[in-house]
């Protein structure tokens, strides 16, 4: 029986034994007969420009998707309105890819995962030129929103890319480097949109981040290869809603997915807020150092593409201890009047955070032993499901009770996820006590 079947925990070493049932290899590569995977790995042809082009995936869609974040303050000023009315430029765009990232899965399952992730990012490249000149709240909630839905089409069909076309080993490492391009690209969004809108406003800043986003999308275009081993499959409902089915009724599936949701909602309520408290006293930062205080992104950057060795050394579960114990100690140290603590309390956060998504979404990959994409695409439509939902709850939370209120949000997240591991680890004790025993 496999950790899938059973939840345990699954392990980087651990990865080839279950490779034939979580991720089908090309024919002729079967362990079996002891043949080389020809798919991708690390050294190999095509994976530092797979791995590239990713990267830059991960930049364009976290920037795009965070662009307004750290301006929240600016445009509360600019259009007169509160900082959980003004949220909702981050909600909607979280939302809109919550809702989408299921249909743009089963699109890459029948017209290609490249296909489908190069003309999402175009259409969101290109709303994102015209954020700037939305005249209202409600019309750059609406655009954001269409941005959002647009970026849907980015992660579920990169892990399905992933899982597809890299060597069963290599999985964690390579899915670690895309969320380690989202780490970059939220950091930079942040980092970029604070000075710039510093000097000239946040209109021009979200510009900005509108033409990096070009850039990087050209570039993924230009680096990723080609599929290989992707099979064409169906757009019919019912194999669709049969699939979805297949996926919910798994235990472990479920499981991953809540702690994808609930990892987001500490990290969207953290971050939506962070912005108000540091312009208000004893702080009192300007934009542009607010926006650099996103540095802290590059540990995130670190702890994802590291996660494939954490797993190694502690297990899946382990790995998810540590990361909410890390979430937690950080939401506590930024409680204090201190900026380096404070600052020091994002850096917990962030790696805690970035971990356990890395774990968590390469677990999703692995388990899914078909509809590879649809699984994907549930994690990620959980996933955006608690970023919007930290987004909302964590900033009428500061409004009511400070930042206390949204660190308390942010801790309860932290309880679920360590109750759900917990879960875990004893229905995988009751079934190993089940089992019967080999003659």
């Amino acid at each position: 029986m496999t950790p899938a079947d059973t939840g345990a925990s699954t392990t980087v070493g651990a990865a080839a034994s279950v490779s034939a049932p979580d991720v089908p290899g090309p024919a002729g590569a079967s362990a079996a007969t002891g043949d080389r995977d020809p798919r991708m790995a690390p050294g190999g042809p095509g994976y530092r420009r797979m791995s590239l082009a990713l990267f830059l995936a991960g930049v364009a869609t976290f920037a795009l998707l965070y662009s307004t974040q750290a301006l929240l303050p600016l445009i509360s000023g600019d259009m007169g309105v509160t900082a959980s009315d003004a949220s909702w430029t981050v909600a909607a765009a979280t939302g809109g890819l919550a809702l989408f990232v299921l249909p743009m899965s089963a699109l890459s399952e029948r017209f290609g995962r490249r296909t489908v992730m190069t003309a999402s990012l175009a259409v969101a490249v290109t709303v994102g030129l015209l954020v700037p000149f939305a005249p209202s709240l409600p019309a750059l909630v609406a655009l954001r929103a269409v941005q959002g839905a647009a970026l849907a089409g980015l992660p579920a069909s990169a892990t399905a890319y992933l899982a597809e076309e890299v060597t069963p080993r290599a999985l964690v490492t390579a899915i670690g480097l895309f969320v380690a391009g989202n780490s970059v690209g939220g950091m930079s969004g942040r980092v970029i949109t604070g000075w710039v809108a510093q000097e000239w406003g946040w209109r021009i800043a979200v510009g900005v981040i509108g033409a990096v986003a070009v850039a990087c999308a050209v570039a993924f275009r230009m680096l990723l290869p080609a599929p290989k081993y992707f099979t064409p499959g169906s757009l019919r409902p019912r194999v669709l809603v049969r699939t979805v089915r297949d996926h919910l009724a798994d235990p472990l599936l479920r499981r991953l997915y809540a702690i994808g949701a609930l990892f987001m909602t500490v990290f969207g309520g953290v971050y939506t807020v962070i912005g108000y408290r540091l312009t208000e006293a004893p702080f009192s930062l300007p934009q542009g150092v607010i926006g650099s205080v996103f540095l802290v992104y590059l540990v995130g950057t670190v702890s994802a593409s590291t996660a494939g060795r954490l797993v190694g050394r502690l297990g899946r579960r382990g790995a998810l201890y540590l990361g909410g114990g890390t979430t937690a100690a950080g939401l506590l140290l930024s409680l204090a009047p201190s900026l380096p603590l404070v600052l020091l309390g994002l850096v917990l956060i962030t790696a805690g955070f970035f971990a356990g998504h890395a774990v968590a979404s390469s677990a999703v990959s692995r388990t899914a032993t078909h509809g590879r994409a649809q699984a994907s695409a549930l994690y990620q439509s959980a996933y955006y499901i608690g970023s919007s939902a930290g987004s909302t709850v964590g900033a009428l939370a500061f409004h009511s009770g400070g930042w206390a209120g949204t660190v308390g949000v942010g801790l309860l997240a932290v309880a679920g996820v360590v109750a759900i591991t917990v879960a875990g680890s004893l229905a995988a004790r009751r079934t190993a006590e089940a089992a019967p025993v080999p003659a």
